[in-house]
């Protein structure tokens, strides 16, 4: 994926697939309040601060780091051979990872990237995982993947139940910049790590998961920016706030070392996805069976389409020219419907598709139809922009798009049903 500046990569942190993809709160307990007299010695008084905040820190690594998992994976691919001397031969990719349980059923909540199989598409073949104080790993199924949110939830097959220990799930909703916050994972490897920070940013919007199953640009979400040191193998671990509980699930880096390397290296600017989209999703993610769970829908089609190496490829108005679109009587930016299913949300609130195409070189724009130029008044221009304003919706919510059909602007509200979830 992309980085948003000169010489920065973003990076997903996971090792082995996922390193070449890339309030105030209550200490948990032990912490002392400074003696009476402390406050009038500014030098005491920070000294009892350093100390009440270290005792919260080693509390809650206490309580909770037994809730985190090492996760493994192994995928048989063609061998290399770049002299083409000889034929056939496989070798085994290995990636790892963390994670953390989310319930008693021994669910574990993940990164899709961390499981994901040979180029990104579908399950490893392996997934083993390992708790902490346990020299044995055992192997886990796939519960449910969600490509898109790059998320997943895995269940270990034969562990003992008593090793099991769930994570209190927070509210990423009600974050305060300045929070303290604890990553917990397995960087380089390093198992059952603990980095420490805060909360740098609560909406940053950076590109997470696959557009496409296993593949293409990330979804542009909601993200934690905190700068906790998170490396390759952090991710899918938790992100903790200063009462234990999971605030995050660490994804991605920015990483200046990863522009040359291909492997980026923690530069104090980390991402978690939000626990609020993680619980949302986790009812989807148990009822899938092993499959995938994809983002909520509308109905609608893309109606502006280019040319590119293997397949027609969807694109916004902002790639035709400006004297093109006034010619068309077509806004500056948007994502033009090229077709309306029936019986969808976006069928219900009245979008209509286009009503006949006219043919460019290389593409083509069907006209006639509606134009959707924003989404709870955040901007549209292409399918993922559409998608991230739906990404964290759930069955009976309502959207209000901006849609400009014969040169008029309007807003149109759309309510998701349970199309939109299929």
């Amino acid at each position: 994926m992309k980085g948003r500046g000169v010489g920065i990569v973003l990076v997903l942190v996971g090792l082995g697939l996922g390193a070449t993809l890339l309030r105030d709160q209550v200490p948990v307990g032990g912490a002392q309040a400074p003696a009476a007299g402390a406050a009038a010695d500014p030098v005491a008084a920070e000294a009892g601060a350093r100390l009440q905040n270290e005792q919260n820190t080693i509390d809650v690594v206490g309580r909770f780091e037994p809730g985190l998992v090492f996760i493994s994976t192994e995928n048989e691919v063609m061998g290399q051979d770049p002299f083409g001397m000889f034929g056939g031969g496989t070798e085994v990719q290995q990636g790892v990872g963390s994670g953390f349980f989310v319930n008693e059923a021994g669910d574990i909540l993940t990164n899709y990237h961390v499981v994901a199989g040979e180029a990104g598409a579908g399950a490893a073949q392996k997934i083993s995982v390992r708790v902490m104080g346990q020299e044995q790993s055992v192997e886990a199924r796939v519960i449910g993947l969600a490509p898109q949110y790059d998320l997943a939830l895995i269940r270990p097959v034969g562990l003992d139940a008593k090793l099991i220990r769930p994570i209190p799930l927070g509210d990423s909703d009600a974050l305060k910049v300045g929070q303290k916050a604890i990553a917990m994972g397995a960087p380089f490897g390093l198992d059952f790590s603990v980095t420490e920070g805060i909360v740098s940013s609560t909406a940053r919007q950076i590109p997470i998961g696959f557009s496409g199953s296993g593949a293409g640009e990330g979804i542009t979400q909601k993200a934690i920016q905190t700068d906790a040191a998170i490396n390759p193998g952090n991710s899918g671990g938790p992100l903790l706030d200063s009462g234990g509980r999971v605030i995050g699930i660490n994804t991605q880096i920015y990483s200046p070392s990863g522009q040359t390397t291909g492997v980026g290296q923690s530069a104090g600017v980390g991402f978690a996805i939000p626990v609020n989209t993680a619980k949302n999703l986790l009812p989807r993610l148990q009822a899938a069976d092993g499959q995938e769970v994809r983002a909520p829908t509308l109905g609608v089609s893309a109606g502006l389409l280019v040319r590119g190496q293997q397949q027609a490829l969807a694109v916004g108005l902002s790639v035709l020219s400006s004297a093109g679109k006034r010619e068309l009587g077509l806004p500056e930016r948007g994502l033009v419907i090229g077709s309306v299913t029936p019986g969808t949300p976006a069928a219900r609130a009245g979008l209509q598709g286009g009503t006949r195409t006219e043919a460019f070189r290389g593409g083509a724009i069907r006209l006639g139809g509606d134009v959707i130029t924003a989404v709870d008044g955040d901007p549209v221009d292409a399918l993922e922009d559409l998608q991230a304003g739906l990404i964290d919706r759930k069955e009976g919510d309502t959207v209000t798009l901006t849609v400009v059909r014969a040169g008029e602007s309007r807003e149109v509200k759309v309510t998701l049903d349970e199309t939109s979830f299929r």
